[in-house]
């Protein structure tokens, strides 16, 4: 009687042990190692390439007129790349590739769409765009 009642508790603390792991593995990607760099985000920095967790946003100026469904607007970087560059992240054009500094901003154009969702297209730099496309 008493072997029964051993098996019994050892097949549950294997069942509990195993709704453990694979519960620690399916929420929201996390697999419990905190050290580790974050995941990719959906959204990422477009001068350095760093994702961005959830709370962090780009610094950029977005000019008027702000009812059109297109604006002009400048993206300076992330909290990664802007104001200060963290060690180890280069500043770099995703058009044309050349270094950027911190001086240096990307243009952009911004699409209001009619379901309230933007959508950002990055031009280039101050170094790859010709004087008529930044207008």
């Amino acid at each position: 009687m008493f072997m029964e009642y051993f098996f019994l508790l050892v097949g549950i603390a294997i069942l509990v042990l195993a709704f453990m792991i694979l519960s620690r593995f399916t929420k929201a990607g996390k697999t419990g190692d905190e050290s580790a760099p974050p995941a990719p985000g959906f959204v990422t920095c477009p001068v350095c390439g760093m994702p961005l967790s959830k709370g962090e946003n780009l610094h950029s100026k977005i000019f008027r007129p702000m009812t059109t469904p297109d604006q002009r607007m400048t993206v300076q970087g992330c909290p990664h790349c802007y104001p200060r560059v963290m060690p180890g992240i280069s500043r770099r054009c995703p058009v044309c590739g050349k270094p950027l500094s911190l001086d240096d901003e990307l243009v952009a154009r911004l699409f209001n769409r009619a379901d309230n969702k933007k959508h950002v297209m990055i031009l280039g730099c101050s170094k790859c765009m010709s004087p008529r496309a930044r207008d």
